[in-house]
Formats: structure tokens, C-alpha cells, sequence
């Protein structure tokens, strides 16, 4: 049986290739502490949400609630939804994805391309973040229908436990030698998932969530932000999987210092998405001030290529006012600095 590192040199699904994602080491500092980044786009369709997408229908098929034939439902932002497209068309199920125009263009075209049938919650051309709205119409479709399911990954169990591979992935390949797992808080699965089952094999590490500025999980103020895919916007639930007894600390990241991060690990040959620039953004920050010797890993749970349209667009970005030639070069002067040190 091949081990958490490896896989079979043939597979006959999409869905075997998930997992098995590499480790980068993106920075280090004189005292020998790194930042590693767990590259989750190199799953199917680009991003980590793939494997709580798999979990969830796992989950429901093992329960008698999705059979044969059945209909998958859910309110996604685009990666969850890519994810569930592929399991569904894999399966034999019709997958209807509740979305707003929030969502990057590409995820949606990918959605579509795989087969899903997109439901809107919000006018052509509205930008708005419309979480509780999508929620509230997904549950709706699916009340009372025969062999259908809301997946509601925002308060499914499954969801985090999607993510215990990333742990005994990361437990194998640094042999347990963690100080410090960063991540994007959203549902909460991908980081407390992970966070939850690394605390059964190793002991020591700190948990640090990261949210947008505007997102409610760790406290207010509430307003608009951009980082697709993460944070609870104003009028959403917390959802039931971001466990603050887990979570060391919470911090949040601007919309300009994740998009200018982005931007600048850009330059050094790596693509990703708006949220994992902010978590790329606070771990930069952080790792100088890290006890000597240190292994920071810092999730990112998806790839840049969606993000053509938006942030890496300097159109879009100067039309919302993101765009910030001196954050980006905050952040290429960072980098430089402790790329040197590598």
C-alpha cells in the first residue's frame, strides 16, 4: 500500500490524484527557521477544498442520504464548488452550485465546463458577498427533496475531516518537527481540520488563523472585502467548524496586504490565490521574530491561475483601489531579504 507520500504510478479517477501536495520552502532567516508552504493547488482543480468536497458526499453516501442518481446542493464561492463538480460527475450526481458574482469569473466557468448547473443569488453584475442569501436558497432547494443533499460545508463534521490527510502528510514528510501551522479561516475546516488531527500525532504547535479585515470571526468591524473564498462576512454564521478552543491566535489581513503578496511571490515564480496571500503576508511577518531553528507551515489552499481577472489585473485592482506599489515592494524587499537566507 503506497504511504501518505506517494501514490499508485496509474490511477483511473480524478479524485485518486487529491493529496500527496508538495512542500515549498518559500523563505528562512539567519537562525535557521523557514517558512514551508503546503502547496494544496496541486490537487484536482487547483485547490485543497477538493478533498473536504469528497468527504462530504463520502459522508452522505455512507449515511443512506445520496444515492445512485442523486443531486448534490451547495453555496459555494467557486473552490468548494469545483471540488464537489468533479466528485458528482465521478459519482453519477447532478451538482447545482448556489453562487454570487463575488466569486472569481474562472471558477465559475470551471463549475461550468465540469457539468454543474449554477443558480444566482444576486443580479449580472453585482459584486457583493451574498454567503447568507446562497446558504439560505441552497437549504431551501433542497428541503423536502428525495435523494438531494445540502452539503452545507460551512457546519458539515466532514468537512474537517477532509483535511486529516494534510496531517499525516506534513507529520511524515518534516517528521513532526511543526512549530507553527498557519492557514485561511473560512468554514474552518482546511486549518482546524488539519490542526486537530496534527495535535493526535505531534505536540507543540501553534495554530494561527487568518481572516480578511472585515470578517467577523475574530471580531469586527464588519464591512466589504475581496478575498474570495475565506472569512465571515457580516449577516453569515460563524461556522460550526472554526474552533477557537484550537485556534492560538487570530489575526486579520487587508484586502491591499494579501493582494500585494500575491503579487510579489508572484515574481519569485509561484502563483496564488488572494486569501493565501494573506496568510503568505502574515507569515513573512512573523517568521524573523521566531524562536531560532523554527518550522512554520503555512497552508495555501489554492493556485494564482483563477485570480488572472482580478488580482493580477491592475485595472481591476486600481478600480477598487487595491492596487499599492508600495506594499508589493514592502513585501519584494521582505522576501528578497530572507530568500537570501535559503
Amino acid at each position: 500500500m503506497p504511504g501518505a507520500l506517494q501514490r499508485p504510478a496509474v490511477v483511473s479517477r480524478v479524485s485518486d490524484l487529491i493529496g500527496y501536495t508538495p512542500l515549498l520552502e518559500l523563505a528562512s532567516t539567519e537562525t535557521g527557521s523557514r517558512l514551508l508552504l503546503k502547496l494544496e493547488m496541486f490537487n484536482p482543480t487547483g485547490t485543497a477544498k477538493i478533498r473536504m468536497a469528497r468527504a462530504m458526499v463520502t459522508a452522505a453516501e455512507e449515511a443512506g442520504e445520496l444515492r445512485t442518481g442523486g443531486r448534490i446542493i451547495e453555496s459555494t464561492s467557486g473552490n468548494t464548488g469545483l471540488g464537489l463538480a468533479v466528485i458528482a460527475a465521478e459519482r453519477g450526481y447532478t451538482f447545482t452550485a448556489v453562487v454570487d458574482n463575488h466569486a472569481c469569473v474562472d471558477k465559475l466557468r470551471g463549475m461550468k465546463a465540469l457539468g454543474t448547473e449554477l443558480v444566482y443569488v444576486v443580479d449580472d453584475g453585482t459584486e457583493e458577498l451574498a454567503t447568507a442569501a446562497r446558504e439560505d436558497l441552497a437549504e431551501d432547494m433542497a428541503r423536502g427533496q428525495d435523494n438531494t443533499i445540502f452539503t452545507e460545508q460551512h457546519n458539515n463534521p466532514a468537512n474537517g475531516v477532509g483535511y486529516f490527510p494534510v496531517a499525516h502528510e506534513l507529520n511524515e514528510a518534516l517528521d513532526g518537527a511543526i512549530d507553527v501551522l498557519i492557514g485561511a479561516v473560512g468554514t474552518g475546516g482546511a486549518l482546524c481540520g488539519t490542526g486537530r488531527e496534527l495535535g493526535k500525532l505531534i505536540s507543540g504547535f501553534t495554530v494561527i488563523g487568518v481572516e480578511p479585515k472585515g470578517s467577523i470571526a475574530f471580531g469586527g468591524p464588519a464591512h466589504d472585502y475581496y478575498q474570495s473564498g475565506t472569512g465571515t462576512p457580516e449577516g453569515a454564521e460563524i461556522g460550526a467548524l472554526v474552533d477557537f478552543d484550537l485556534i492560538d491566535e487570530g489575526v486579520k489581513v487587508g484586502d491591499v496586504e494579501a493582494f500585494a503578496t500575491c503579487r510579489a511571490v508572484a515574481r519569485t515564480g509561484l502563483l496564488i490565490g488572494g486569501s493565501a496571500g494573506g496568510v503568505v503576508h502574515e507569515a513573512l511577518t512573523r517568521l524573523p521574530s521566531l524562536p531560532p531553528g523554527s518550522t512554520m507551515v503555512a497552508l495555501i489552499n489554492d493556485g494564482g491561475e483563477k485570480y488572472m481577472d482580478t488580482v493580477f489585473n491592475d485595472d481591476w485592482m486600481q478600480e477598487r483601489n487595491l492596487l499599492n506599489a508600495e506594499a508589493e515592494r514592502e513585501i519584494d524587499e521582505l522576501l528578497s531579504k530572507l530568500r537570501r537566507n535559503r
